[in-house]
């Protein structure tokens, strides 16, 4: 015979069903975010375990990186977007906390992300930040620095200029957009320190780019970027 306890789990699943973020199933524990399914779906990139990967190359050329990385491959109408879109647009924070730890793991892993010093959120430009209520690069430091113990660095650069959607620019364009965006409030504090600068997505890495030259300007900075999500192959 069900227990009282099993009675009242039935009954609260019943009315406030706990169901996977990724699909839909209620084929979960009270914990979890994602299904048995849709975790094995993950698609993973892989590059924190090698050098000259996909994202670097990005860099080159460009800007002197130390590493950089992309936790997982975007692709619209895959689950890789059902997620993000639910952390960005949605609020769902948790499960930007649940990707960023799991990514985070497998940088450990790779034994490649060693004596970084902060992890640095791309800035918002603040009315924007301010109307979404959080900036979603900020959620993923704090989920790989719970796994990685870094501390997060927030305040000291800043967006100073609002910039157009960079979704239709090509990459030139998309250069001029942001390369006076950014400024570092307190230089001082980055002398000489390994930084790692975090966002949800790269494309052509313009925006990063222009954040990072910022930072690359300071004396004795050594910079790695990563971002949980990209649509290079």
């Amino acid at each position: 015979m069900p227990s009282l306890k099993t009675f009242f789990q039935s009954a609260i699943h019943l009315f406030y069903p706990h169901i996977c973020t990724g699909c839909g199933s209620d084929l979960l524990k009270p914990n979890d975010l994602l299904c048995l399914q849709c975790i094995n779906q993950l698609p993973h990139t892989g590059f924190e375990k090698y050098v000259d990967n996909p994202v670097e190359k990005i860099f080159y050329g460009r800007l002197p990186i130390v590493n950089a990385h992309a936790g997982f491959y975007f692709s619209k109408g895959e689950l890789m977007q059902t997620l993000v879109h639910d952390f960005k647009y949605k609020g769902n924070k948790d499960i930007g906390i649940y990707l960023s730890n799991m990514m985070a793991e497998k940088m450990i892993d790779s034994g490649r992300f060693k004596n970084i010093d902060y992890l640095i959120p791309l800035p918002l430009f603040a009315d924007k930040e301010f109307k979404r209520g959080f900036n979603q690069a900020k959620i993923i430091c704090d989920g790989m620095s719970k796994v990685m113990n870094i501390p997060v660095l927030t305040g000291n650069v800043t967006r100073i200029f609002f910039t157009e959607t960079q979704t239709k620019k090509h990459r030139t364009e998309r250069w001029e957009n942001v390369a006076e965006s950014f400024t570092v409030q307190n230089p001082e504090t980055l002398r000489n320190k390994n930084i790692m600068l975090v966002d949800d997505v790269i494309t052509t890495g313009a925006t990063l780019e222009a954040c990072a030259q910022k930072i690359a300007a300071i004396e004795g900075t050594k910079i790695s970027i990563v971002t949980l999500t990209t649509a290079t192959k």
